[in-house]
């Protein structure tokens, strides 16, 4: 066994153990609690405290309706967590500042606990309805060698779908029914299609098999399928009809489209020795299914003109929108330059880990070729 996997899952079991006993101390500080009362809220904290950890190994191993109920339980209080330990914060500093002016009382810190924990909760519900509410986004984009075929033509982006534990088949239904009132010419899945979990790919991503635009679906891999069995999810997919490129390149009507494994693309060697055997400097329009939008000097040079990512989900919730940001700068989200390469990065239709976006919106794009 890999020691780095374990050392992380220890350290991230120890991370949220932390952050629960915060929350304990804050909660029995601000708000009455009996010494039976303050045990039991012990209590439950420890076991949401470990219910995420131990939820996600379940998942990695096992696939039944118990699982699937554990995981999205412990990976919405996940949600909640964030925003009620940000709660915690608020409420310690506030109180600080009634302590310098004196007004500091049981009534006070009773009353600020239950405004700043009320508002964490309200903001989780809403984080909650708004993952659901998938937006329709349009844009243009000019193609340098684009062939006169391809204009005006239409691409649907669909990035970091998860299907797993959380978004299941139900979820691939929705995708379908937008996408074909969308109609697009083709389709392209630039990573994260897959969760990692133990679930059934045949079946979670049964829907999308439906899809039939005139040029066909197109799949490139992303991290979680490497979390799973890439190679299971990506058979299945190729008995439903999605042409899988696994470090491949193919000619649509004369546009370009390539696909690179996530292994190769975080590897800058690899990621070079791949793109620059296709000679693609001066030759017509491609478009590169890339699902970190990294490692952009190296395929700028190797005469790449679109790049479709995914990964960044934005951030998701905050305060991990900021640290995305400061991550991948202005490639987090939207259509930049570099140098003559253009990256479209998605904010990404599914959600991993708590079912929640604050501060993004899940999205699929429609681009038009001009």
């Amino acid at each position: 066994m890999k020691v780095w996997p374990v050392l992380g899952v220890v350290l991230l079991q120890v991370f949220l153990l932390s952050a629960h006993w915060f929350i304990f101390q804050t909660l029995v500080t601000f708000l009455p609690f009996s010494p039976y009362g303050e045990r039991n809220l012990a209590i439950a904290l420890f076991a949401l405290g470990v219910s995420f950890v131990v939820a996600a190994l379940l998942g990695f191993y096992y696939s039944n309706l118990l699982v699937e109920f554990v995981y999205r339980f412990a990976a919405t209080w996940l949600g909640m967590l964030n925003f009620i330990f940000w709660a915690s914060c608020l409420c310690w500093i506030v109180r600080a500042a009634f302590v310098a002016t004196h007004c500091d009382t049981l009534l006070a810190r009773e009353r600020i606990a239950k405004i700043l924990f009320g508002l964490a909760i309200l903001v989780s519900f809403y984080g909650m309805l708004n993952a659901r509410r998938i937006r329709k986004r349009r844009l243009s984009i000019t193609l340098p060698g684009l062939p006169a075929s391809w204009r005006n033509r239409t691409a649907l982006l669909i990035t970091d779908m998860h299907l797993g534990n959380v978004n299941g088949a139900g979820f691939a239904r929705r995708i379908v029914g937008i996408a074909r009132r969308l109609d697009p010419h083709i389709i392209f899945i630039a990573g994260d299609l897959f969760d990692g979990s133990k679930a059934d790919p045949d079946r979670i991503a049964h829907p999308l098999f439906a899809l039939a635009p005139p040029f066909g679906v197109y799949f490139s891999g992303g991290n979680h399928e490497d979390f799973g069995d890439r190679e299971q999810y990506e058979a299945a997919l190729m008995r439903g009809g999605v042409h899988v490129l696994h470090n491949r390149r193919v000619d649509v009507d004369g546009l370009q489209v390539v696909g690179v494994s996530y292994a190769d693309s975080t590897h800058p060697m690899q990621l070079r020795s791949f793109l620059e055997s296709l000679h693609l400097n001066g030759g017509p329009a491609s478009v590169l299914l890339n699902h970190v939008p990294s490692r952009l000097p190296i395929v700028e040079t190797a005469g790449v003109t679109l790049q479709l990512s995914g990964h960044t989900h934005g951030g998701q919730i905050f305060p991990f929108t900021w640290i995305t940001r400061r991550a991948f700068g202005k490639f987090t989200y939207g259509l930049h330059s570099y140098g003559r390469l253009q990256v479209l990065t998605s904010s990404g239709v599914g959600t991993w880990g708590p079912p929640m976006r604050v501060g993004t919106a899940p999205e699929v794009l429609l681009i038009t070729f001009t």
